[in-house]
């Protein structure tokens, strides 16, 4: 398992056996550790966006994603989600003004990085189901990624989307669905056993599937700019933004779900 196939292998889980405690730590503890390391991560992929799309991130006015991002973040934590919305919306629209050529995809990367960017904050906010439910939605995608990336590797077989993504398989999409759902109902039952253990499997395959969704569509970004990753912060996995986009597709819907089931509620019952 040291060459060919799996050459990647080791650096994966040497970054994550880094990487996963840092973040769990993080969690555990919520308020300002938690905000400041959504915040660094919303700033990092703002950077990885203009970056592969053209924006110049390093100077005027492409600055301004990465900045504003990180901000929203800390306006969130602090128990402002609107007003972290406000923000991100008028650096939306002062990037569209400001735009020439591929400056435009500034602004979209706002819409794009921004819900979650708020999302993350204000969900682990929640005093009572906070942590459950980020633990919750962050073990789903890990489930999936590793799943994803362990049957399709062991399998192959037909792909997936060739012309967005060739090294993904239709067997490691099943394979990552398989998985997700399968820690997902495991944690929940864990966490906060739900009073019908079942309604979790739909919830999680929901999940899954849009994780999945995510990972496609940063890979079709890439496809579009004609770059293989979108950085090299991360050994063996690339980029912030190839790391995290299936939690850029997944955590805007679960906040959707507990704003829509209220506060102190988890999101699987």
């Amino acid at each position: 398992m040291t060459g060919g196939r799996w050459s990647d292998l080791r650096l994966r889980v040497a970054s994550a056996a880094v990487l996963v405690p840092v973040a769990i730590a993080c969690l555990w503890y919520g308020g300002f550790p938690f905000v400041l390391l959504v915040a660094v991560a919303a700033a990092g992929m703002g950077t990885e966006w203009g970056t592969i799309s053209g924006g110049a991130p390093t100077r005027w006015p492409g600055l301004l994603l990465p900045a504003e991002l990180a901000a929203a973040a800390v306006i969130a934590g602090s128990g402002q989600p609107g007003g972290a919305a406000l923000v991100l919306l008028a650096t939306a629209a002062l990037l569209i003004a400001l735009s020439k050529g591929r400056r435009f995809w500034s602004a979209a990367g706002v819409l794009y990085l921004g819900p979650t960017a708020i999302a993350l904050p204000w969900l682990r906010a929640d005093l009572s189901a906070g942590f459950d439910n980020v633990l919750f939605l962050l073990l789903l995608v890990w489930a999936s990624d590793i799943g994803a990336y362990l049957v399709g590797r062991c399998i192959g077989g037909p792909k997936l989307a060739p012309r967005i993504s060739p090294g993904k398989t239709w067997s490691g999409a099943v394979g990552g669905l398989v998985a997700a759902v399968g820690v997902a109902w495991l944690a929940a039952a864990l966490l906060r056993p739900p009073a019908a253990p079942w309604p979790t499997v739909p919830l999680a395959a929901a999940l899954g599937i849009a994780a999945q969704a995510g990972d496609l569509f940063e890979s079709w970004v890439k496809r579009h700019f004609g770059v293989k990753d979108s950085g090299r912060s991360i050994p063996g996995h690339g980029g912030l933004l190839d790391r995290l986009d299936a939690v850029l597709a997944v955590v805007p819907l679960a906040a959707a779900l507990a704003l829509a089931a209220g506060r102190g509620v988890v999101i699987w019952q």
